[in-house]
């Protein structure tokens, strides 16, 4: 009977092949014999070159690797994959290599544990501190941030992970139960100072209805003092109760003025006039085609210095504000019509106006169209990717809404145009 072939790693019986015992591991069956032992053994030492090439691999990416305490579950996955590996070779030192790696990985890990656990602690101490502060809202927002470190820091020992997570979630659990109370009361409050200063605006408008005016003078004027006490009041809530108590007040002294005989001209915010006149003067040159680059240039001078003389008003009239943004939004779609158009028409201006604007009832209306569906396109990938709720992406959508519609705004009003000019 022939010897079975073999080599230093393995050997060929029965037209299997096997590899030899290593270690604390048993010779085992890792092959057939397909066309000769000789092949099949040098097959599977070809194939332990891949054995090598994947340790080495792995070494490499630890070596590079910022968070080395990441590969350790690769490195056990590693030598469960080299201890079943069908190959022959020197299995000794790539395991010995990965029992390193091992090693050095776990004392890596225990290290990291032991810093996340005193930074963990540490956290626990400032939630606890933040969590007494009596500014609420800006405790909210370092806790948050407290928060944040937490979540980014690494785990811990299983045996404290349990207990710390346990009482981080209580610290916090303790100061949003607070800080719902703090806003349930906040809101109390809130809602008694509206009804108070609902209250003097009742008054006022009982006091107006009141036979003896003198006397009902001096105590509209004591609700005015009493106004200004009241504090804390959102802006938006707190606006419109001073727009309804304002013009409670206004109806009252016009009642007394009339009575008394005076005649009271209110004064007019010279700021105020100043917008008005920059927004009716854009409105005047909207009419000026021929000069509407120069128009254009003016409302963006104009949009500067807005915002310069707003942001000093008040109360500013959000019906003059959008008065002023819709002329701005219409200088500027006829300005980019006008030159998407002289590249065709250089001569537009010399044309009849009838030809005019049939020429820019086409291009607008080819533009408007062209950017609905644009937009229609956005909206749907927007919805796709989730990104609705972004606040980006629908300003994005709004800005695109308001261009459209002011290009609508304006064919209407060349169509309108036309058609009087056809039928006159």
């Amino acid at each position: 009977m022939s010897q079975p072939t073999s080599n230093e790693f393995g050997f060929c019986r029965d037209g299997k092949v096997f590899i030899n015992a290593y270690l604390s591991y048993p010779e085992r069956e890792i092959g057939f014999v397909r066309h000769s032992e000789e092949e099949a053994l040098a097959y599977f030492v070809k194939r332990f070159d891949l054995a090598v090439s994947k340790v080495k691999g792995l070494s490499a990416e630890i070596e590079a690797a910022q968070n080395k305490g990441s590969f350790l579950t690769k490195v056990l996955q590693m030598q469960t994959y080299l201890i079943e590996f069908d190959g022959l070779g020197d299995f000794k030192p790539l395991l010995a290599e990965l029992e390193k790696h091992e090693a050095y990985l776990k004392e890596l890990i225990q290290a990291n544990q032991i810093k996340n656990l005193e930074i963990k602690r540490a956290l626990i101490q400032d939630a606890k501190q933040i969590s007494e502060e009596e500014e609420v809202v800006e405790a909210t927002d370092k806790l948050m941030e407290v928060k944040m470190k937490w979540v980014k820091t690494g785990p811990v020992d299983k045996q404290f992970q349990d207990q710390l997570t346990a009482e981080f979630q209580e610290v916090m659990d303790a100061f949003f139960l607070k800080r719902r109370a703090y806003f349930e009361d906040k809101n109390r409050q809130i809602d008694e100072k509206i009804l108070i200063l609902q209250g003097y605006i009742d008054n006022v408008h009982q006091l107006r209805k009141a036979e003896d005016i003198d006397d009902s003078v001096v105590k509209v004027k004591e609700i005015q003092k009493e106004w200004k006490n009241v504090i804390g009041l959102p802006p938006k809530k707190q606006s419109m109760l001073w727009k309804n108590f304002k013009k409670a007040n206004d109806m009252f002294f016009e009642k007394y003025n009339r009575i008394k005989g005076i005649d009271y001209k209110p004064r007019i915010d010279p700021r105020v006039l100043e917008l008005t006149t920059m927004t009716g003067e854009l409105e005047l040159k909207l009419r000026d085609q021929v000069n509407i680059v120069a128009t254009a240039d003016l409302a963006k001078a104009y949009l500067v210095k807005w915002k310069e003389i707003s942001s000093q008003i008040k109360n500013m009239d959000r019906s003059l504000a959008e008065r002023f943004r819709t002329i701005c939004d219409k200088i500027f779609e006829m300005n980019y019509l006008l030159r998407v158009i002289s590249y065709r028409h250089a001569n537009l201006n010399e044309k009849p106006r009838i030809e005019q604007l049939k020429i820019m009832i086409n291009q607008m209306d080819y533009m408007a169209k062209k950017e609905k569906g644009e937009l229609e396109s956005f909206i749907a990938e927007s919805e796709a990717t989730r990104m609705m709720e972004d606040k980006i992406t629908l300003s994005k959508i709004n800005t695109q809404k308001r261009k459209i519609s002011m290009k609508e705004i304006l064919l209407t009003g060349f169509k309108e145009e036309l058609d009087q000019l056809l039928n006159s």
